[in-house]
């Protein structure tokens, strides 16, 4: 049970006031919306984002359904990438409760999600978690057991996961998801699908998305375990070649 807000350094995003309202009450730091697709011409609203992403960065929190991405996408191509992190919810279908019916897709949106998933999203993501004294926290991290969270010290000043380029704690990159049978191979999709669903992603994550945040959640060394004993468990833990 959460008793008290979660300071936060990053600034959030979310498409509506519904989903503002649901986060503010889980996490206390800024949270601007983005009233859906209105901020594609509200030319002062995304200045206010590239401000405030200078200022302090920024965590993009949308649901999870095409609308979501599309948002997602627009707020991208506006501000530098390295002043964004990406939270993602799980595609979890139902309709909230102030709904007739639910949304185009049948998925609920931030606002329908428990306060742990919206703080698991953040933590994925890599937000920057502040003491009360104001100090920063450890990040939080998928660990070297197969589905637990572990602790670990960011060594970057943004809160991304280590760039070293060898060692346990090397970054994962694009070969590594080829060789892990993740893309560009056949049966690429049905694993990546596998992949997304353990980790409680959205189904329309791009591979370049999952990269990203594979890199938050992950040591090279703990996600080279994970999907050995993802896959394993169901006789599957070698790719097919390319057909």
């Amino acid at each position: 049970m959460i008793r008290e807000k979660q300071k936060i350094k990053e600034i959030i995003i979310v498409e509506g006031k519904y989903d503002k309202n649901t986060v503010s009450q889980v996490v206390d730091t800024l949270v601007i919306e983005t009233s859906g697709f209105r901020l594609f011409s509200d030319r002062v609203k995304m200045d206010l984002i590239k401000e405030l992403a200078r200022a302090r960065g920024i965590i993009i929190l949308t649901d999870s359904d095409s609308a979501g991405f599309l948002i997602r996408n627009h707020i991208k191509g506006c501000v530098a990438p390295e002043l964004i992190k990406h939270a993602y919810i799980p595609d979890i279908y139902g309709k909230e409760k102030r709904k007739a019916v639910p949304s185009r897709e049948g998925k609920l949106g931030v606002e329908g999600m428990p306060p742990e998933v919206i703080l698991n999203a953040l933590r994925r993501a890599g937000a920057t978690f502040l003491s009360p004294d104001g100090s920063r926290e450890s990040k939080v991290t998928y660990g070297e057991n197969s589905g637990t969270i572990s602790s670990r010290q960011s060594k970057s000043g943004c809160g991304s996961a280590d760039t070293s380029l060898s060692g346990p704690d090397r970054q994962i990159s694009v070969t590594d998801l080829y060789s892990a049978g993740l893309t560009g191979r056949a049966g690429s999709s049905e694993r990546r699908k596998k992949l997304l669903q353990a980790l409680n992603f959205p189904e329309k994550m791009t591979s370049g998305a999952l990269l990203d945040v594979l890199n938050v959640i992950f040591t090279k060394e703990s996600f080279d375990k994970y999907i050995s004993d993802l896959f394993s468990d169901s006789g599957d833990a070698d790719p097919k070649e390319d057909e």
